[in-house]
């Protein structure tokens, strides 16, 4: 039997919402334990998962793949010291060479992402070129009928005005070059995340993303 999320999780994660500071955390370590362990827990049978449809995620560590709950307060107006959220990078971060999977987990706020996020300038020239030279299977891929039911658009953040440098005004892909990420958004309510047959569900919504990354990942091949 797969791991379950436990709503105590979703319960410390609420209780830190309300008392972001060192003194609630330090006193209540053993929450913050015990819902990290069982979130790692969730995340190594979610990775043997999804390893059935992408075998490079076999080789993630669940514990490696989980993001620090402590905030870097130095660059930031907001000084809460923690995250509210689980966040786990499964072959997806910011400035990442390759397309890739993420799950955040936070009450209300949950949700799985798939693509490239924030990547580098020379890597968002490759995608963009492969975009501009092979549309017609990328928009195959963004139109086919069980992609659009979960992902209905490209996230549209950051997107620029005008057509690149290097790429025709006039260029039919023209909307999807001016993308600066290349990531697709599902939103999870509590009770899906919840769920005790999550990690298959979760899994399902994944699977759907993967022809993006392969599409995404083919310049690096």
């Amino acid at each position: 039997m797969p791991a379950i999320l436990s709503p105590k999780t979703f319960d410390f994660l609420k209780k830190l919402t309300k008392n972001n500071n060192r003194e609630w955390f330090n006193e209540n370590k053993g929450l913050f334990t015990e819902s990290q362990q069982n979130v790692i827990a969730f995340l190594e049978d979610l990775i043997k998962e999804m390893g059935g449809f992408d075998e490079e995620l076999s080789k993630i560590d669940a514990k490696k793949s989980l993001f620090r709950i402590y905030r870097d307060t130095r660059f930031s107006k907001d000084k809460s010291p923690y995250k509210t959220n689980f966040g786990a990078s499964l072959g997806m971060g910011k400035g990442s060479q390759k397309g890739g999977y993420y799950l955040h987990l936070e009450p209300g706020k949950s949700f799985l992402a798939g693509g490239i996020y924030m990547p580098e300038s020379s890597v968002l020239k490759e995608v963009r070129k492969e975009i501009s030279l092979y549309g017609e299977d990328f928009l195959k891929i963004l139109n086919s009928k069980d992609f659009k039911k979960y992902f209905p658009e490209l996230d549209q953040d950051d997107k620029l005005v005008k057509v690149p440098q290097g790429f025709e005004k006039d260029d039919p892909m023209a909307e999807y070059l001016k993308l600066k990420n290349f990531i697709v958004v599902y939103n999870l309510k509590d009770e899906e995340a919840l769920d005790k047959n999550a990690v298959k569900n979760i899994g399902k919504v994944f699977k759907l993303m993967k022809p993006l990354n392969d599409f995404l990942n083919t310049p690096f091949l």
